[in-house]
């Protein structure tokens, strides 16, 4: 959810509640997302909302404000981070698995936040004191590359590019099962589970999330996948692996096979294309699969060579 912002947007596809809308687009529960509607903080075509079961229509203009608490004392946490590069305007670094990325109720220590409070100078503020610098996000137990803006001006410009889709993502994760078809896109609707809050589902309902994917290599038993973003739904690839019959390895919540001992998905965020928000030069960077993917990999018998990794 974002901090102490106002999220401005325009309903791509009508038919839905609007707080289902809200809980989505805020990132929080269905209850607060209908606490905030009755406390007068979400409008819709500049006028207070009042009914939370309200349908929306294609072309309405939802704002939320989503009131921040004015106090949060983050501390900032000498933890090891790789930065793979940083500039004043951003950084680039490489998440760990198992790092949460910024501090929510119960939880504000040990975070992403707190190394780069440590760590960096500055950090934007658009996103609020709970996530200062945060442009996008990883799952807690996905690990790769995140940018990091430094000021306002940085994180207004690469929320854009992720926004409008300039800004590319790939990912590598490893898959149950020998997937058939070399490359693919996969396109519907995801939205949060009514059955379980913390998982994401494919529903009518929900919002368009697109990804493709290729094969890099088989195995007898599993396929090495790259993965790019085309939107950046929660748990996009995750689900959509799912969705396709071949669940990211490791990863319990969505049904993934755990034979290897793993501490959460083989799922790693491998390249990151950008434009520079002042000078408009591209760039790239990559990060390695981490040792534990690695070491998978060199314990399964292959099948068919289809790419590098």
């Amino acid at each position: 959810m974002q901090d102490d912002a106002k999220i401005s947007i325009k309903v791509t596809e009508g038919g839905i509640r609007l707080d289902l809308f809200v809980s989505q687009e805020a990132d929080c529960t269905r209850s607060h997302a209908k606490t905030l509607i009755e406390d007068g903080n979400v409008t819709v075509n500049g006028k207070t909302a009042s009914k939370s079961g309200m349908t929306l229509k294609v072309g309405d203009e939802v704002v939320i404000d989503n009131p921040a608490p004015k106090e949060l004392n983050l501390e900032p946490q000498d933890i090891p981070i790789e930065i793979v590069w940083q500039d004043d305007d951003f950084a680039v670094v490489n998440k760990p698995q198992g790092m949460v990325v910024h501090p929510a109720p119960g939880a504000y220590e040990n975070t992403l936040v707190n190394a780069l409070l440590f760590r960096l100078s500055s950090l934007s503020g658009i996103n609020g004191v709970a996530r200062p610098g945060i442009v996008h996000r990883l799952d807690k137990d996905t690990s790769g590359l995140l940018v990091v803006a430094k000021n306002d001006f940085a994180h207004t410009a690469l929320q854009k590019q992720i926004a409008e889709k300039s800004a590319k993502r790939y990912y590598y994760a490893l898959v149950d099962g020998v997937v058939e078809k070399d490359e693919g896109e996969i396109r519907n609707f995801l939205a949060r589970s009514t059955q379980d809050r913390k998982k994401y589902t494919v529903a009518k309902d929900g919002r368009l999330a697109i990804t493709l994917y290729k094969v890099i290599k088989r195995y007898t038993a599993y396929t090495l996948m790259e993965y790019e973003l085309k939107t950046g739904r929660t748990h996009q690839i995750r689900v959509h692996s799912r969705y396709i019959g071949h669940p990211v390895v490791g990863d319990r919540t969505y049904g993934g096979s755990d034979k290897f001992g793993l501490s959460g998905q083989l799922l790693h965020a491998y390249k990151l294309v950008l434009t520079h928000p002042r000078t408009g030069q591209e760039m790239t960077f990559t990060a390695p699969l981490p040792d534990y993917f690695k070491n998978v990999l060199d314990s399964l018998k292959s099948v068919k060579q289809s790419g590098n990794y």
